[in-house]
């Protein structure tokens, strides 16, 4: 019989325990975090109706490329979520009765067939808050404030960069960009880190977009005082100036102005963003992308009911894939365990001792495979356990048992009635 080659999906991956535990880690702090900011829990499907994630209220033509599909035996077409924004939208749209505003959070699995790179896979997991019936930027603003608070308990320094949709679009239609081409030149106006300016130049000619060198020297020279000159003359400029201002005020006010940056050229290419939109970024660059992102999406939820009603909804990710990357040495080595019991020809004595270990509080493994004592010392060691148990005939004969500490070797007896 020939023998089978397994191998995982390319894009996806096995997490093993010391991978998991820092997965785990990271998104008990961010679980946490977000319940102290009062955001309820909320579970969607993975599975939906291809119409749905489809939406042109939903990703945009460039994230629907990535959208993986399939069939169910009805012949219904359906699609793996892509995110846990539209879901969530879905849940909003259907359920007109939830009292507003309401913040919820979510964190699960999402499928893009799309570039694999450092600390983004096919499948990967958001963690996600989104803030429905805000239409001031306070909304914004406790969205930014809650995700300081999240990466300092993670020890982690981060830089959020934040910008507003409506002064991009408002800059292209001074420009005359026409309508149908706007999306694909904020695409290309987000590359611009990564590509230069001269690599703009060349994908606007091949788009085929008018004023070139006006949107070029915009690239080149961008300012405050650029948009305040066309204000005047563009309702978009005038409300994203007048947005970012007021976003500003409470930054300001909440002492975030340090880690909160304003970026005029932050683009994010979903058609989905109405107004502010923000990136995380590692302060130390050792990721360049992003670690997280957000922003408002006001015409989402009204979209997909078709009553074209604009209903406030802002919102933020955060990649726990990309934060576990960027932790990993943070976190390297931590153990899991309180105890490791060792039995020595003792073992129902030693799961006794356990169960009575864990009832207290504790976290405890009791070694089921019979290894020797100098092998299960390994064990412990390799696994960074502290304190260790061991339970011989002694001890029973005793009613104690020892606990020896790994890193400085002393050892202590407890007293403990076995029978």
């Amino acid at each position: 019989m020939k023998k089978m080659s397994y191998q995982n999906v390319k894009g996806t991956q096995d997490f093993m325990p010391e991978e998991q535990i820092i997965r785990r880690k990271i998104q008990r702090v961010l679980e946490g975090t977000f319940t102290e900011y009062g955001c309820k829990p909320l579970e969607t499907p993975i599975l939906n109706y291809t119409s749905l994630m489809a939406s042109k209220y939903a990703g945009g033509a460039e994230i629907l490329n990535e959208k993986y599909t399939l069939t169910d035996r009805g012949e219904r077409d359906l699609a793996l979520r892509y995110d846990l924004t539209i879901p969530f939208a879905k849940v909003i749209a259907i359920n007109p009765t939830i009292g507003l505003p309401f913040k919820r959070y979510e964190i699960g699995k999402v499928f893009r067939d799309g570039p694999i790179k450092k600390g983004r896979l096919r499948e990967f997991t958001q963690c996600d808050v989104d803030i429905v019936g805000v239409k001031t930027q306070m909304a914004e603003a406790e969205l930014m404030m809650m995700a300081v608070d999240a990466f300092k308990k993670l020890g982690l320094d981060v830089v959020i960069q934040y910008n507003n949709r409506k002064l991009l679009v408002g800059m292209l239609e001074v420009f005359e960009v026409p309508e149908d081409l706007m999306n694909k030149v904020i695409l290309t106006i987000d590359k611009l880190e990564k590509v230069g300016v001269d690599a703009i130049r060349g994908e606007l000619q091949e788009i085929g977009v008018p004023s070139i060198e006006q949107i070029v020297s915009f690239l080149e020279a961008y300012s405050r005082a650029f948009f305040e000159r066309y204000a005047t003359q563009n309702n978009n400029i005038k409300q994203g100036l007048a947005e970012i201002e007021e976003l500003q005020t409470y930054l300001e006010y909440l002492g975030l102005n340090d880690q909160c940056l304003f970026n005029p050229l932050l683009a994010r290419g979903l058609e989905i963003y109405t107004g502010t939109i923000y990136e995380m970024f590692l302060n130390d660059s050792s990721i360049k992308s992003s670690i997280g992102s957000g922003g408002r999406y006001d015409n989402a939820i009204g979209g997909l009911v078709g009553s074209g009603e604009s209903i406030a909804t802002v919102g933020i990710s955060f990649g726990l894939d990309v934060i576990s990357v960027a932790m990993q040495d943070l976190l390297e080595g931590s153990a899991e365990l309180d105890y490791y019991i060792i039995p020595l020809k003792t073992e129902k004595e030693s799961l006794k001792l356990a169960r009575n270990l864990r009832q207290q509080g504790y976290r405890v493994e009791c070694e089921l495979g019979g290894k020797k004592l100098g092998k299960a010392l390994d064990k412990a060691n390799k696994q960074k356990v502290r304190s260790v148990v061991i339970v011989g005939q002694d001890e029973i004969e005793r009613n104690q048992y020892k606990v020896k500490d790994m890193d400085t070797g002393e050892e202590r007896t407890v007293g403990y009635q076995f029978n």
